[in-house]
């Protein structure tokens, strides 16, 4: 072993805190020589597994199967981490240079041979193994990895299909890196009095801690792309020239020639798709992704993205009209274009609901609305989150929380990443530094939460928007998704569920954001401690629908789009750009409404292969929150202690160790039913 080998702290026991990375020690050049142990490990491991002369049982094969490679397991989850929450150019290389080896990987775990041969022989006479539910579980859904990664596949078949995924790893890396180039790249300064006409002080602060962070002169103040600036300032500048340049840069990400051009990745991960779907026998990659899912099919993907679209592009079109009304009453140039639509939106928002996100925001600080966050998990779920200033993590930005059980035990290790930085991927995300499991290890899980909100200015508060503190929600119900989780096996473990079930339990927690009780306690003036008056209270509430068609459109946009791309059957991938272009006007996309996110940067579908044809998975989950809740309602209390521990027990801590499905009616007592969910969006006809 070298001597770089054997100093390598990713390679010795972490003995710090809860079982942390030792961060302060790590480098990027620690992680290529750490992974080369690591699959060697895994390797010796499984052909181990594979060559024992016993037959097979569930404990000499699927119960080791689950335990082997917990050290690659957790430098992939470590690494992962660091790349998308405090990468490098050390970093990236070392991403670009591992992609394919990791996928290569992958293929020859999941094509061996001769431990398939084992799998498959207990899968065979699973009935007559005498399991309890959740070891059958792990069986059934270990089956299908090997054969959805292509056990089944003749030699020759494997051979390309593993080359296929290689090509696809690399590509999806070098997506993801050529959006946040764009994105770091990025800066709209804003010079004297004009270019700042109508941002509002919190705008002001954050941009100038923007320019601060980017090492810019004192004083200046930049707009970049993130969400939490480019948002307010396309909703507050009286710029219109200055909100064109910045949407354009904003919807432009992956779009521009030259080194992070993202048009020709896009189209060649479609073309590799394809072919993945046509080895298994498949006409084209939706139909192979929906077949491990609750929808199970195009056709019922469709079916619900139809019940929304139309209602919304009506909706929308009302506030359009209510828009141009504004602008015409202003004296303001038609038409109402799409760097113009959130700047009078929040007009007509002040004028019918005499509602001001200038007004709403003093009384959402981040550091209150964490504090909201834990009231509710303790009052729901009986969990305490105490503050661990003492254990560094990889950024001074995060937060180290212990969590604790009602009684006391430790239930898991809670990281808190909330700004945003050049060196992180933009949007928000959980991720687990550690899983929770048991068989034979007993393993406490390490939840990440990221979010990319503008830090305030140097001593005052970071003021969250409404719709940042949703974010800040629905992000901490997949943390306690991944807290939660108690069970067995690791593979069952936390949010690795179907797709269209993991966003029920975020998307869930959000509605406990809207309480007004919730929101009195804890919605506080950041400079007076007044509570949140119950008149802004009130226009809060009767604004909720407001611009929900708006919103509703560009999120069913991009689900359109993400599965009609992955519905072709040529072998060839379109040109991303035209099929967009050419598919919204099929469905009739208003141009001044846009889409949630262009291919050219949707990294749901391109940065990774989780959310591929499977973007529809937020409106599914939608209507099974939607409907969830209504259990609370018509108990009559939120916080009901009955309805939160069947909610606990049935939903945030079985992780796949039951079939989604029975999981909800376990907790629901029925299936799903749409209604509440259009209810929500006021998609029902009056």
């Amino acid at each position: 072993m070298s001597s770089v080998t054997s100093l390598n702290p990713l390679l010795q026991d972490w003995t710090g805190p809860y079982g942390l990375p030792p961060f302060a020690e790590i480098t990027a050049a620690h992680f290529l020589p750490a992974f080369e142990q690591a699959i060697a490990q895994h390797r010796a491991e499984l052909d181990a597994i594979a060559a024992q002369t016993d037959a097979p049982s569930f404990a000499n094969t699927l119960a080791s199967f689950d335990r082997s490679g917990r050290l690659l397991t957790r430098l992939e989850s470590l690494f992962y981490s660091l790349a998308a929450s405090a990468t490098s150019p050390e970093l990236q290389a070392t991403q670009r240079a591992l992609a394919g080896p990791l996928a290569a990987h992958n293929s020859w775990t999941y094509m061996h041979e001769g431990l398939f041969k084992r799998v498959d022989a207990l899968f065979q006479q699973r009935q007559a193994l005498g399991l309890d539910s959740q070891a059958l579980r792990l069986l059934e859904r270990v089956h299908l990895d090997f054969v959805r990664a292509g056990a089944k596949l003749a030699a020759a078949e494997q051979k390309r299909y593993a080359q296929v995924m290689e090509r696809l790893a690399e590509l999806n890396t070098q997506f993801a890196q050529n959006v946040l180039a764009d994105e770091t790249g990025y800066q709209l300064l804003l010079q004297g009095e004009a270019d700042i006409a109508g941002l509002p002080d919190f705008l002001l602060a954050a941009a100038a801690q923007a320019a601060s962070d980017r090492g810019l002169p004192a004083g200046s103040r930049v707009i970049t792309l993130s969400r939490s600036l480019i948002v307010p300032f396309l909703t507050f500048s009286e710029r219109r020239d200055l909100r064109e340049q910045a949407w354009r840069a904003w919807v432009g990400r992956g779009e521009n020639a030259g080194a992070t051009d993202n048009r020709a990745v896009a189209q060649e991960i479609l073309t590799l798709r394809n072919e993945q779907a046509r080895l298994h026998g498949h006409a084209c990659y939706a139909d192979y992704a929906l077949a491990d899912t609750m929808a199970g099919s195009r056709a019922a993907v469709a079916g619900l993205l139809s019940q929304v679209w139309e209602p919304a592009k009506t909706a929308a079109a009302a506030e359009q009209a209510a828009l141009e009304a504004m602008m015409q009453s202003l004296g303001h140039a038609l038409p109402l274009q799409a760097w113009d639509w959130r700047f009078y939106a929040e007009k007509v928002r002040k004028a019918q609901y005499d509602l001001d996100e200038a007004e709403v925001k003093p009384y959402f600080p981040l550091d209150a609305m964490v504090q909201a966050l834990f009231d509710c998990a303790g009052r729901l779920f009986g969990l305490r989150f105490e503050a661990r200033p003492e254990v560094a993590a990889y950024h001074p930005d995060v937060l180290v929380y212990e969590v604790q059980d009602a009684d006391g035990r430790l239930r898991g290790i809670f990281l808190h990443d909330n700004f945003a930085r050049s060196i992180k991927r933009s949007g928000a995300w959980m991720n687990a530094l550690r899983l929770q499991a048991r068989n034979g290890l007993d393993c406490l899980p390490i939840i990440l939460n990221n979010n990319n909100f503008a830090k305030g200015a140097a001593g005052q508060p970071t003021l969250l928007s409404f719709d940042d503190t949703r974010t800040l929600f629905h992000e901490f119900g997949h943390g306690l998704h991944g807290l939660l989780s108690d069970v067995e096996f690791e593979r069952l473990s936390g949010t690795q569920v179907l797709r269209d079930f993991v966003e029920l339990p975020s998307q869930l927690f959000e509605h406990w954001m809207a309480d007004p009780a919730v929101l009195k306690k804890h919605a506080r003036h950041y400079q007076t401690g007044e509570a949140i008056p119950d008149a802004l209270l009130a226009k809060l509430k009767a604004a909720a629908l407001f611009n929900q068609g708006y919103e509703t459109v560009r999120y069913t946009a991009s689900a359109l789009v993400d599965l009609a791309a992955h519905s072709l059957t040529e072998a060839e991938g379109p040109a991303v750009v035209d099929f967009e272009a050419k598919t919204m006007a099929a469905y009739g996309l208003p141009a001044a409404v846009g889409m949630n996110h262009r291919m050219t940067h949707f990294q749901h579908l391109f940065s990774g292969s989780s959310y591929a044809a499977g973007y529809y998975v937020y409106l599914w989950a939608e209507v099974l929150e939607a409907d969830g809740f209504e259990a609370f309602v018509e108990a009559g209390d939120i916080f009901d202690a009955g309805v939160a521990k069947r909610l606990r027990d049935c939903i945030y801590s079985t992780g796949n160790s039951r079939e989604p499905g029975e999981a909800f009616r376990a907790f629901r007592g029925r299936d799903a039913v749409v209604g509440p969910m259009l209810k929500s969006r006021g998609l029902l006809p009056a």
